[in-house]
């Protein structure tokens, strides 16, 4: 890997992921397998002006033992000083960078589903409320390293797979800044169309899905960056090629298949269908991987509801790419998808000023999980209700619409 590449990398998470404000702190989660990428992103944020960076390691084989020796109860249980902390960093108003790009499915055979999809919800929920309202500025980025590529192509071709995440990540380009600004700015106007057409349904049509799910009156759209209450922009992914909503939670009917796979809590999940009645999960089945599937869906009373639709065409680099990325943060922008579990506060006007239950009352979904499902691909049409009548948004991956 190039030392320039390497630079491009962390300068555009720090500068457009985050853009870490001068006095500011900085909380970076990163595997050990990534520690090279990681020291270059705390220089970076330092050079930035950051107050602080403070560096939470994971390692997948200490998640295993966690795992195999504790007890539900004790994976499933809220910790008072985690809480603390997660309110320290809101009050603070941190910048918070996770890097991605580990999954290794057979680390956690053997494992009960019901231990592998354990959340602590209070803390996964304050988490979440802090990133969603603003008082934090985040980004999610994948950072190659040999597992990972060992997933992709069978073998631990780092520099094959450092190749195509350039491009995603326009590293290729002269200024990735500028780039990404531009690029921002094409999906924010595509969102500003798909807002104007007060669209009340949108439809999925596809082989082995159909699908029906309704938005709310003011659901509003979102691609590209996302401006904090300060008026500072900053980019949630990087690469991001998506415009997104949240839908109403209590309206989704019919039925999808999954055109990659996903990663759930360390397993690999392949040939995924869901049934939706009444704006809920009801049926599941899998070729790989229904077992975990199953166990997060159980794991919180809104798992089984929708927090986002999603809409992707063939701009897409990580779609020309044709490489099934096995990393939810790459394949997510490569297709249509959905998630279940967790809303946007800003979905809404002024949602993210109103409290949990009243977003829920009004039709956002709550949950202490987010899991983005890909049902995109040649094939499928998107067609959205709007008052004007049946608009088609997407067939095989080309967006239709003028803008």
């Amino acid at each position: 890997m190039k030392n320039e590449l390497l630079e491009r990398f962390a300068d555009l998470v720090v500068r457009v992921g985050v853009n870490v404000q001068p006095g500011q702190g900085v909380v970076l989660h990163a595997d050990i397998a990534q520690a090279e990428i990681a020291r270059a992103v705390v220089e970076r944020a330092y050079v930035a002006g950051a107050k602080w960076v403070e560096v939470l390691w994971t390692d997948g084989l200490v998640r295993r033992s966690d795992l195999t020796h504790s007890d539900l109860e004790t994976l499933t249980a809220d910790r008072s000083w985690a809480l603390e902390r997660v309110r320290g960093w809101s009050e603070e108003g941190i910048a918070s960078i996770a890097l991605t790009g580990t999954p290794d499915p057979g680390l956690y055979a053997g494992i009960d589903p019901a231990r592998m999809a354990a959340v602590r919800r209070q803390e996964m929920r304050a988490r979440q409320q802090a990133v969603m309202s603003g008082r934090w500025r985040w980004t999610v980025v994948a950072a190659p390293n040999a597992q990972w590529a060992t997933q992709v192509y069978g073998e631990p071709d780092v520099d094959r797979l450092w190749g195509v995440v350039a491009r995603a990540m326009r590293l290729d380009e002269s200024d990735p800044v500028a780039a990404w600004r531009e690029r921002s700015a094409a999906l924010a106007a595509r969102c500003a169309v798909l807002d104007a057409m007060q669209i009340s349904e949108l439809r999925y049509v596809g082989e082995g899905t159909d699908l029906t799910v309704g938005l709310l009156p003011d659901c509003r759209w979102t691609g590209g960056s996302v401006v904090d209450p300060a008026g500072i922009a900053y980019l949630p992914n990087i690469p991001t090629e998506e415009v997104f909503t949240s839908p109403d939670r209590r309206r989704a009917d019919g039925v999808v298949r999954l055109t990659k796979p996903v990663v759930i809590a360390g397993e690999l999940v392949e040939g995924l269908r869901l049934t939706f009645a009444g704006g809920r999960i009801t049926a599941v089945s899998a070729t790989t991987g229904a077992d975990v599937v199953l166990a997060q869906l159980d794991s919180d009373p809104g798992a089984r509801s929708l927090g986002e639709v999603a809409l992707v065409d063939k701009e897409s680099r990580i779609a020309q790419s044709g490489v099934v990325f096995h990393n939810t943060l790459f394949d997510e922008n490569a297709g249509c998808h959905v998630a279940w579990g967790q809303s946007f506060p800003f979905a809404l006007e002024k949602g993210v000023e109103m409290t949990a239950d009243e977003r829920y009352a009004r039709g956002l979904n709550n949950a202490a999980v987010h899991t983005d499902v890909v049902v995109g691909g040649e094939g499928l049409t998107v067609t959205a209700t709007t008052p004007n009548g049946p608009v088609v948004l997407l067939r095989d991956d080309t967006w239709l619409p003028a803008t």
